[in-house]
């Protein structure tokens, strides 16, 4: 029988195969029709990038030119109009970000995604973000009320026009948005104060339980906060000055060589093509170990710098910044030019109720999508870059409460405030909480980590500066065409607090620290305090001419990378929780270095992988199993690897594996005897070694590592060499990890210690949301799991969830030779040629020109849109 013939027989004999065989087709036939749905409703939402579109309430016609990685010049002849299209063009991209960062803040999610993040709404409905904004819309100036309303108007005149082909993600999770309103563009603000200045009151906290457990001098090592290593803005040494005082003090084995020609050397951060194959995402880190990793290993931070001309080849200032912060997709900022059309001051009409119009309005850089006006960018003279200052400006107030439910003031007892908060859940009954607030802010008792509710009886209210206001000033910053005007800007900026770097065409750069920082009647927030009593209550702010500054400084140099930036015998606390000094110690070594610099070596700067922190580390491990009476072969094997290590955290290399994975069980060991062992079982909860966070963390173990100190050995040990030889035995043991067991916190080391590779243990992995979970096309929608080269401790600071969020450089020479990259892309609609067409930019350490003439925009012109009046 031939096989043409026998597949129809075998059919017709066997109903079971008939049966399976029109079950597959029937199953291709809908996976096909499926995906071709999913296909045709992603294709829908593509905006209109070029022609025109009649749209109501703009005066006159609005000129929208993309480039060739879809980033948009805005041309109108008044500010409203101007506002108007930048809301109408991010909405084009972004309209589902937007939709979902206003849900995140004002605690609404679960309307539209459902039970999985009622969590996360308590918080914020207890945190009261809305009642934040709404408040701050109140006391909003005229002017600025025109330009938020007029970024709104633009908003939902791309909502109302595209109602029927909205981006996919609201056709899967079956919604519609509702209107965008000016409250919701201070909700975004007030969500990023959120995750930039929210974190100090859970710190104060745990502090208190180590500081009552381990009791002050312990405590003091913990929570150390300064480092001879630091380098303050206002420290105005000369290059060819020495060292401030204490600032090569103990065990400065830190004296790398730099490669001021920025080529193989230091100035590295080279992606190996045996670890950029396709199917490294098939071999996904293991939960567990991500989990089990040490509780500071990676905190995400951000750098910015700025140099005079002496030390740039065009004689004109460099400005570089990369704001380091959690990924999402698609990424968190919008590049945007936004200008002003020449001749708008000789009779332009306006729109109705329009406020000034003016001519040299032209700024560009990145926006955040929700909010009107450039955050960080350049004008025609100015430019500018942050980083986070990290202020202490949460206090934890114990509240005294009676059983009448008044809780206890210096004039005696006063009612509490009771907000009723009705969460809903999709597909679920609603759920409703009762938040109560004292004169200082609302009961946070349910935020608390599972740490710091066994036995916590009192109740907690948080003050926080977000209640105070945001402070809107981007207008004005945008606008500002010298020093002078930036400053004045800036001074009554309220929320998140930054570092400030500030250059201009004519030669000039400086550092100024912004927002709000509380003075206290007593204490730095450290703690928490009574909140009986008028001991520790805020009297004022520091005053704006006496935060951190410097204009012009004679070296020529300035960087933050958020550590340190008050100059011994500073009057004020800013900050009780500095971040460790190594990114700006290592960003100000390398400007150092006498090199005339180019846009180009800012960028090799930027993707800079070398650690001084791990090296010192390294080098402490080595000697320890040299020296050691007994160490194993791996152990021998491990610090061989490490031996000729220049701490470059290469994602190809296994040293930063082994040093890493030892410092983790090193701090395990020194720890746990003082704080306890941490538990994953029933316990879960209770006060452990992992509860330590801390900025300086790293300086509290480079401090017990060079000085030794007796009461941090551990029981069981002889010195500080056998400590560190049994960390190192510890984590290369090849030993079945045991979830339940705390003491084995290391994952499976190789038998091969050299293909133990650093990428492939600390990778970076950016998802969509909602777009990740559709089968078959899910690992499609966005970058996925990637090695990766860089850490917590090198100017390249990333992390699994966190990176650069976008690379700067603004060249005061000739802005059209500046420089900017985002992580993934200008749009968020799936099917666009601009979803993550800048991604192999940003993994590989290649960036874009960022065109800022006419003449450079006109050049780079790949789409052109007019918006006109209806």
């Amino acid at each position: 029988m031939s096989v043409a013939t026998s597949l129809p027989e075998i059919r017709r004999r066997n109903p079971a195969l008939r049966i399976l065989y029109y079950a597959v087709c029937v199953l291709l036939v809908a996976l096909i029709a499926g995906v071709w749905w999913l296909y045709s409703i992603a294709r829908s939402a593509l905006p209109q990038l070029d022609g025109s579109v009649a749209v109501p309430r703009i005066s006159s016609k609005v000129r929208v030119v993309r480039d060739e990685r879809g980033v948009p010049t805005i041309e109108a002849a008044t500010l409203e109009d101007l506002f108007f299209a930048q809301g109408y063009v991010t909405a084009q991209d972004r309209l589902w970000q937007m939709d979902m960062m206003r849900r995140a803040a004002a605690g609404e999610l679960s309307e539209v995604i459902g039970e999985d993040t009622v969590k996360m709404d308590r918080e914020q409905r207890i945190l009261g973000l809305r009642i934040a904004a709404e408040a701050a819309e109140k006391n909003i100036s005229t002017r600025d009320r025109a330009y938020f309303d007029a970024y709104a108007r633009g908003v939902n005149a791309f909502l109302e026009a595209h109602r029927d082909r909205l981006s996919l993600e609201f056709r899967l999770l079956k919604y519609t948005p509702r209107p965008w309103t000016v409250t919701d563009s201070l909700l975004v603000g007030a969500r990023m104060v959120q995750d930039l200045n929210h974190y100090s009151y859970e710190r104060a906290l745990t502090r208190e339980k180590v500081l009552a457990k381990l009791g002050p001098q312990l405590t003091a090592d913990l929570y150390v906060n300064s480092s001879w290593r630091d380098r303050t803005p206002t420290d105005v040494r000369r290059i060819d000055q020495e060292p401030a005082v204490n600032s090569g003090d103990e065990d400065d084995d830190d004296d790398e060589e730099v490669d001021p020609e920025g080529g193989n050397g230091r100035l590295i951060s080279a992606v190996p093509s045996d670890l950029r194959s396709s199917d490294f995402s098939s071999t996904r880190v293991s939960e567990v170990l991500v989990e089990l990793e040490e509780a500071d290993l990676f905190r995400p931070g951000s750098n910015n710098w700025v140099v005079s001309g002496q030390h740039t080849v065009s004689g004109k200032p460099l400005l570089s910044n990369d704001m380091h912060l959690d990924h999402q997709m698609p990424n968190l900022w919008f590049e945007a030019h936004l200008r002003i059309t020449a001749g708008t001051n000789n009779g332009t009409k306006a729109a109705p109720n329009s406020a000034i119009t003016t001519g040299n309005f032209d700024v560009a850089g990145v926006t955040l999508p929700g909010i009107p006006f450039v955050i960080v960018g350049h004008n025609q003279r100015i430019g500018w870059g942050f980083t986070n200052v990290g202020p202490t400006v949460e206090d934890d107030y114990i509240e005294e409460f009676n059983e009448q439910g008044q809780y206890k003031t210096p004039a005696g007892w006063r009612d509490a405030q009771h907000r009723h908060e009705t969460i809903h859940v999709k597909g679920k009954p609603d759920v409703t909480l009762d938040v109560v607030t004292t004169r200082h802010g609302p009961i946070i008792n349910d935020l608390l980590p599972t740490e710091l509710i066994p036995g916590e009886a009192r109740k907690i209210a948080l003050r926080w500066t977000l209640q105070d206001g945001e402070g809107l000033v981007f207008f004005d910053v945008d606008s500002a065409q010298n020093w002078d005007e930036f400053r004045k800007a800036f001074s009554t900026f309220g929320a998140p607090g930054q570092n400030v770097m500030y250059g201009d065409v004519d030669g000039h750069i400086g550092y100024q620290a912004t927002g709000r920082v509380p003075i206290r009647a007593a204490g730095d927030g450290s703690l928490p305090v009574s909140g009986s009593d008028d001991a520790h209550e805020w009297k004022g702010w520091i005053p704006f001419d006496q935060m951190p500054h410097v204009y012009d400084p004679p070296g020529g140099i300035l960087a933050t990378a958020n550590g340190r930036i008050t100059p011994e015998g500073y009057k004020y606390s800013i900050s009780t929780d500095w971040d460790a000094p190594w990114r700006t110690d290592r960003i100000y070594r390398v400007l150092e270095s006498g090199k005339k610099f180019a846009p180009a070596d800012m960028l090799a700067l930027q993707m800079d992988v070398s650690s001084t922190y791990d090296r010192f580390c390294a080098d402490k491990f080595v000697y320890a199993v040299d020296h050691a009476a007994s160490a194993s072969a791996r152990a021998k094997r491990a610090v061989e690897i490490l031996r000729d290590w220049d701490g470059r955290m290469s994602a190809d290399s296994a040293a930063p594996t082994i040093e890493t994975k030892a410092r983790q069980e090193l701090a395990r060991l020194l720890l746990e005897p003082k704080l306890g062992a941490a538990s994953h079982g029933p316990n879960r909860g209770v006060l452990s070694w992992k509860s330590y966070r801390w900025g300086m963390s790293s300086v509290w173990l480079e401090n017990v590592l060079t000085k030794q100190p007796a009461r941090w050995l551990p029981p069981g040990y002889s010195d500080y060499g056998s400590l560190l030889t049994a960390a190192v035995e510890n984590v290369v043991k090849q030993t079945r990890l045991v979830v339940d067991d705390p003491s084995n916190v290391a994952s499976l080391a190789p038998s091969d210690l050299s293909q133990w590779k650093w990428g492939k243990n600390y990778p970076v992995e950016i998802d969509h949301l909602v777009l990740s979970q559709l089968p078959v096309i899910g690992r499609f929608t966005g970058p996925g799991l990637h090695p990766l080269s860089g850490s917590n401790y090198t100017v390249k600071a990333v992390g699994r969830g966190f990176g650069p969020s976008e690379r700067l450089t603004w060249n005061f020479a000739n802005f059209d030779e500046s420089t900017l990259n985002v992580v993934t892309g200008e749009s968020g609609i799936l099917l666009s040629p601009y979803y993550t067409d800048q991604w192999a930019a940003w993994y590989g350490g290649s960036t874009f020109a960022f065109p800022f003439s006419p003449a450079a925009v006109e050049q780079h012109r790949a789409h052109e849109m007019t918006l006109e009046p209806r």
